[in-house]
């Protein structure tokens, strides 16, 4: 597996080498480092980091006999902060520049964590404060269980020293400063580092694959979390109501009838899926309607309670045809958008498939939450 070391540098480059420093003293391989930083802090990297001969990265290689080519690093591993128009920003001053920094967060933590056989070291302790929060968003959203977001701490007096980038084999004097400015001399075998684990809870798992086709903004990657409860459509035949989304609704005895006739034709369908999405099976065809009107008829007669079958009128719902069958689903159509609001009407109305002499009518909520009480 190559492991990533990820990092935000401010104007202090030494954060990367002592990073470097206390992974590989807990035998941790770094295959390959990248930075996202500002304009100034890539100068910095370049002037004391990467300047050929004396860069104190590749100093350091040297003195713990690390092979260079081991490490990917180098200019192109550089990532600076732009702007919208292109340009890289100098220090993160304001609102704009920090959201240029998150989409930078993002797009190299979504690259680096969509191949699986990597592991990202995510390094949160150089830079400013709010290079650390976005860094560590970037992996709380994109984090897999094998990547680490890291702090280092160094001994205070050295981490204030320009001139300190990582203890040398062979321990060296250093000039540091008290707390009142004056000058001391102290051996760096003193200088200790450590590297911490910061915890952190990743919500990639609960992320859909769409969500992870390309890097997306945080509001639109935790509202994909929030799923509603799907909502039950009961029909109450006692009552003679309809209840969704905990909204009621009277139903006239003629078309409720109807309408129980095709939730059941939706409830009691046998083919074994797990959904109903885009499935058209339970649809029925006029004629075949028609044959079933005794099966209406008797829904009616325990929804009103007044009359029976045969002393029904020849023109209502005992004898549909085609102009009182359009004229039923119109208006069951129009009684849903009034209880229910126009957004419910695609899955709860009585809707057609296909094109005549083959269209078929069913309603398209999941049978599964279709509830019918007697």
């Amino acid at each position: 597996m190559k492991n990533i070391l990820l990092a935000v540098v401010g104007l202090s480059p030494q954060v990367i080498t002592e990073t470097l420093f206390a992974l590989h003293q807990q035998n941790r391989r770094v295959d390959a480092i990248h930075i996202i930083t500002t304009r100034q802090g890539k100068e910095e990297i370049n002037a004391h980091l990467l300047s050929p001969g004396d860069g104190k990265y590749y100093r350091y290689l040297r003195e713990y006999n690390i092979d260079p080519e081991s490490i990917n690093f180098g200019f192109g591993n550089i990532h600076t902060i732009k702007d919208r128009n292109g340009m890289e920003i100098d220090d993160i001053t304001g609102e704009e520049e920090n959201e240029s920094l998150l989409r930078k967060c993002l797009e190299l933590t979504f690259r680096f964590t969509k191949d699986s056989n990597t592991a990202v070291f995510f390094s949160v302790a150089g830079g400013r404060k709010t290079m650390t929060s976005c860094l560590t968003l970037a992996a709380q959203l994109y984090g897999r269980p094998q990547d680490r977001v890291y702090h280092v701490l160094v001994s205070p007096e050295f981490e204030s020293n320009r001139d300190f980038y990582y203890p040398p084999e062979n321990s060296v004097p250093i000039e540091l400063r008290d707390k009142n400015g004056e000058h001391y001399i102290k051996e760096t075998r003193y200088a200790g580092i450590n590297l911490v684990p910061v915890p952190f809870i990743s919500i990639r798992e609960q992320l859909s694959d769409d969500m992870l086709e390309e890097p997306k903004d945080p509001a639109t990657l935790m509202l994909s979390l929030v799923r509603e409860e799907p909502y039950h459509l009961t029909i109450d035949l006692p009552s003679a109501k309809i209840t969704y989304k905990n909204l009621e609704l009277d139903m006239m005895p003629a078309r409720l009838a109807l309408y129980t006739f095709f939730a059941m034709q939706k409830k009691d369908c046998k083919r074994d899926l797990n959904t109903c999405r885009n499935c058209t099976e339970c649809f029925l065809d006029v004629s075949q309607i028609y044959d079933r009107q005794e099966q209406i008829a008797e829904l009616y007669k325990k929804i009103s309670g007044r009359k029976t079958p045969a002393g029904m009128s020849d023109s209502g719902i005992l004898n549909l045809n085609a102009e009182n069958f359009n004229s039923y689903k119109s208006k069951i159509r129009d009684d849903l958008k009034k209880g229910f609001g126009l957004y419910a009407v695609p899955e709860l109305a009585i809707e057609s498939v296909g094109n005549r002499p083959d269209t078929r009518y069913g309603i398209k909520i999941d049978r599964h939450r279709i509830r019918i009480t007697f």
